[in-house]
């Protein structure tokens, strides 16, 4: 029986096969260790969604272009030299379960890995003339990287409201999955307005999808390939806390703030502040945001004709709130 994830993929299922032959065109490197690593990250890939979403969303306006293999190609390079990256920052030993490339190779190599792949993206667009579609990748790029560094900053002092929250998720994260909707719109003529129309709703359905990520650090699953409490630990306050620390009483929150400062690394300490997260409600008020930004994608994406195509991508943003992990 097809997973869910093939079956989303139906009426772009022949391109996503020839995508997966281009992409490893695209990593490979006359350096051995080079070869060797993209090979590495090859062979752990996750589930594309990304690429899904460029595939869907040009398909949902025209046919396939090369254009779109190229858009596709430029997103997943980016984010798996953005994941390769984040993974310096964080000093993480773990990616989907496996040992990450600075775990293996150490930082040095990583960072170039990762500046490896990142030139292989910009290159892919200038030989092939396709700046308008680098145009809306770099203007997610330059979103990451702020994203990631207001959360830096706001780590550091604790202080972070829900409007900043979803400041940074909507540059951090939902600026890629915008720039998937809109290079995939672009790819095949769709006219600006409709691709901005697909940037927006990228925008909604990549705030619901790092809610939903926020939302698996207060379990106890094994499923999603990294510890839970993990955000806690590294003073990163998420929508489900900052819920409840605007609801509990001064004395509290000072005493959850001191515990994320100083007892972070306190395994029962943080037990507790993620049971007095789902005990108070911060989950359920997450959950309710995330389908409130469902709901504003699936409100533009029913401006759009019917199609396979436009069925398909409904799928994906239902499976990328729904999934397990």
């Amino acid at each position: 029986m097809a997973t869910i994830v093939e079956q989303i993929k139906s009426p772009v299922h022949d391109e996503m096969i020839l995508f997966e032959q281009k992409f490893k065109e695209s990593m490979k490197s006359d350096v051995a260790l080079l070869d060797k690593i993209t090979h590495y990250i090859i062979k752990r890939k996750g589930k594309q969604l990304r690429p899904l979403f460029v595939f869907l969303a040009a398909k949902m306006h025209g046919e396939i272009t090369e254009g779109t293999y190229i858009a596709a190609s430029l997103i997943e390079l980016l984010h798996t030299a953005t994941l390769v990256h984040d993974d310096v920052v964080d000093d993480a030993s773990e990616r989907r379960g496996f040992l990450s490339i600075n775990a293996l190779w150490k930082n040095k190599i990583a960072v170039l890995v990762g500046d490896y792949l990142l030139s292989r993206g910009l290159l892919l667009t200038t030989e092939k003339n396709r700046v308008d579609l680098l145009t809306i990748v770099t203007k997610a790029v330059k979103s990451m990287s702020e994203g990631e560094l207001l959360q830096m900053e706001k780590a550091r002092r604790l202080d972070i409201t829900e409007d900043v929250y979803y400041r940074i998720i909507e540059q951090k994260t939902a600026s890629l999955v915008a720039a998937c909707c809109g290079t995939g719109a672009c790819s095949v003529n769709a006219g600006e307005e409709m691709t901005q129309k697909m940037e927006e709703i990228g925008k909604y359905v990549g705030i619901a999808f790092q809610i939903k990520d926020d939302i698996f650090d207060y379990g106890f699953s094994d499923k999603i390939g990294k510890p839970t409490g993990i955000d806690i630990k590294e003073r990163k306050l998420t929508l489900p806390l900052i819920y409840v620390l605007n609801k509990v009483d001064k004395s509290q929150k000072k005493l959850i703030i001191n515990t994320i400062k100083k007892e972070k690394q306190d395994p029962r300490k943080i037990k507790k502040i993620i049971e007095l997260v789902i005990d108070e409600g911060g989950i359920k008020y997450a959950e309710e945001k995330m389908f409130q930004f469902r709901d504003k994608a699936i409100s533009l994406l029913n401006e759009i004709p019917d199609s396979p195509a436009k069925s398909s991508f409904q799928q994906l943003i239902d499976y990328s709130i729904n999934r397990d992990k």
